[in-house]
Order: C-alpha cells, then structure tokens, then sequence
C-alpha cells in the first residue's frame, strides 16, 4: 500500500500527526510519501501562508481568535467558504503530481488539502481513498464543507458535533488523534535525564509553547524563578521561536536549574524526563502529553480550538488550566506534591485518551483500501 500524507506548515501538531501516521504504515510494511502539499505551488507559496499564520497566532492571538469565531459563524450560513475558493487553486498542482504517482490513499491531518480534495471531487477528478484527521478536541470551521470518505476525530465526544454540523455519521470515526508511538513507551525518568544531560535529583518542571513558543514562556519561567522551592528546575523549549530562545538564553545563562531549549526532535525523551508539564492546549503537544502519563498544567490557549481542548481536557479530569500565571505555578506545585490526584489524572489520562491513534489509521487504511480494490 501506497499512502500520500498532504500536511501544511501552520504549526507543528499536523506535521507531527501526519509523520506518526507515517511512522506506523512503514512499521507494517507499507510506503508512505509526505511534504507540506502547498509546497506544490512553490515553496514561497508555503512559506508566506506558514509565516502568515505563525506572525498571527505569535503576536496577535486576539485577532486569530476573532477569525476562528468569524468563521464558526460563517461556517453556520456559508455554503462555500473563502477558504475553499482559495484552496481549490491547487487542485491543478495537486492533479499535476497524482497522475505523475500512484497512491492508493491520501490522508490530511489538515482542512486546506481537505479542501482541495473536494474541488477536486466536484470536477469529477478521480481519486484514491480520502480520509481526514482533525487534530483537535473539537470542530474547527469549514470541516463540514468537504467531502472526505472518512474524518478521524480525536474522541466519540466530538462525532454528535461533527454530525449537527453536516458531516454523515457513517464517515465519522472516533480513532483519536495520532501520535509517535515513542510517547507511550516506558523508560526510566533517570535514563532520560542523564541521556538530556539534566539533574538526575530535584523536580523537573517541563515549559512548553508549542512549536511556536507561545503560552507566556517568558512570565511562567519568572515567576517560577520569583517562588522557587528547594530542588526543582526548569527545562524551558521555546519551540521554533528563535526570539524567546536567544533572549531566555542570555537572561538565564548563568542559572544553573534553568535549561532554555530551541526547536527539538526529542520531545518524547523530554517529557519522560519531566515530573509535570506546563504547555498551551495544542491538541498534538496535549495529546503526547497525555499519552506519556505526565500531569499536566495547560497554560494560556491560542483563543479557538485551543480553548475548546482546554474545555476538554479540564472536563475529564485530564489536566488542570488555571486562569494566571501565578495560578498555575501555585496550583501546579500543589497537584504535584498530592499523589492521589496526579495518579487520578494519570488514570484518566490513560481512559480517555487512546496512544495507538496512528495504528488504528493505519489499520484503517489499510481495510478500505483492500474493500476499495476488491
């Protein structure tokens, strides 16, 4: 089987989600080809519609955040949307690449190559199975105007919503959302931080702002370092975010408990090293998260689905999300030092949220494209 992941460079979690799909399809056997689809266009397409959103969501969360409520209010009364007009423009890319391949399924941890799917569809453009991946705790806008074969949703919760919002339950399946299979595997908290080089004695509180740094780095690290306790330290990954990282790094050069980290491939490892972390609700991070059985703080969502995954999260008992700063270093420490409640999270974490999301696609993939042959 042949599998084309079509992503999109608008934050870390749909890349991540995509190559842990990836991950298992060449684990059974299978090929798996994926890049950033826009990149068909030219790469200066993709890079100013990454640096758009990236510029947006870093320096002007408010204004994303009104966006996402314009469009749940459009998504309501809109038959097409803008964002189907714009992107049913790469269908001749796309139609250009898939005749020039073979695949027998494309999967999209994203809506814009969803969307270009169904311009495709509606040209009567022949195409191998579909099938979308949402990789939040809830439905973004403009889902429901596409026309995928199947839509993996992150929990059973979301299908009632999906379904009000016109997406046929029978293409609706609760799999979850997919993530490394290195996040659910055991290992020693003390192999993990001698392989990080970090203290092997102490509390080791994990800082995270997604791939682009956001959810207040800069004010969490100080008012850690304004209440420190005795043997904590700080592993603070400012993600894709090279300003935080160079400034956080000059501030704290000479704190020896304060580790400042840039972009990583080693997530996993990191949080098997942690005791707690403390991360905006991204559905991705939230999810490795989860799956690794860390307590987690959810620090200040991106105004839209993050505040919907917050919602979730929170409802389940699956992390904690108080509204300040001071909150939640306060509260944090306070979770941390209660062995009941981090061991009910834990047990709740592991209930609700599944860690073989990306083998059930897999799996998944591998049923409708053997139907699909037959």
């Amino acid at each position: 089987m042949k599998v084309l992941i079509l992503s999109c460079k608008t934050g870390g979690g749909h890349d991540a989600a995509g190559f842990a799909v990836k991950e298992a399809l060449e684990q059974k056997g299978h090929e798996a080809v994926m890049f950033d689809y826009l990149a068909l266009a030219g790469q200066k397409v993709s890079d100013t519609v990454g640096e758009v959103y990236v510029n947006t969501v870093k320096k002007m969360p408010h204004v994303f955040g009104a966006v996402y409520q314009i469009g749940m209010a459009a998504s309501k009364i809109m038959r097409k949307s803008p964002v189907y007009y714009v992107n049913a423009k790469m269908g001749k890319y796309l139609k250009d690449y898939l005749e020039s391949e073979n695949f027998d399924a494309i999967l999209m941890p994203h809506l814009y190559p969803a969307e270009t799917i169904t311009y495709m569809k509606r040209q009567g453009i022949k195409l191998p199975l579909t099938v979308a991946v949402m990789t939040d705790y809830t439905c973004i806008p403009f889902w429901e105007e596409t026309e995928c074969d199947y839509y993996v949703v992150a929990h059973e919760e979301m299908v009632e919503t999906c379904v009000k919002r016109g997406i046929p339950e029978e293409k609706l399946l609760s799999l979850g959302i997919p993530v490394s299979g290195k996040f659910s595997r055991q290992a020693d908290k003390d192999k993990a931080r001698t392989y990080l080089r970090l203290p092997l004695e102490g509390t080791n509180y994990l800082l995270m702002g997604g791939s682009m740094g956001a959810g207040h780095l800069e004010k969490l690290t100080q008012q850690f370092c304004r209440t420190r306790e005795e043997a904590e330290f700080l592993t603070v990954i400012c993600g894709n975010n090279k300003k935080i990282f160079q400034k956080m790094k000059r501030k704290y050069r000479d704190d020896t408990l304060i580790f400042i980290i840039g972009k990583t491939s080693q997530m996993d490892v990191y949080m098997k090293a942690c005791d707690i972390i403390y991360t905006k609700p991204g559905g991705l991070t939230s999810t490795e998260a989860a799956v690794s059985g860390i307590p987690i703080v959810h620090t200040a969502p991106i105004p839209g689905c993050e505040t919907a995954n917050k919602r979730f999260f929170v409802k389940h008992g699956l992390s904690i999300a108080p509204r300040t700063v001071e909150g939640q270093v306060k509260k944090g420490r306070k979770l941390l030092k209660d062995g009941e409640k981090t061991e009910a999270m834990r047990a709740a974490q592991k209930q609700v949220i599944p860690g073989n999301g990306a083998e059930k696609i897999a799996m998944l993939l591998e049923e409708k494209t053997c139907i699909t042959k037959k």
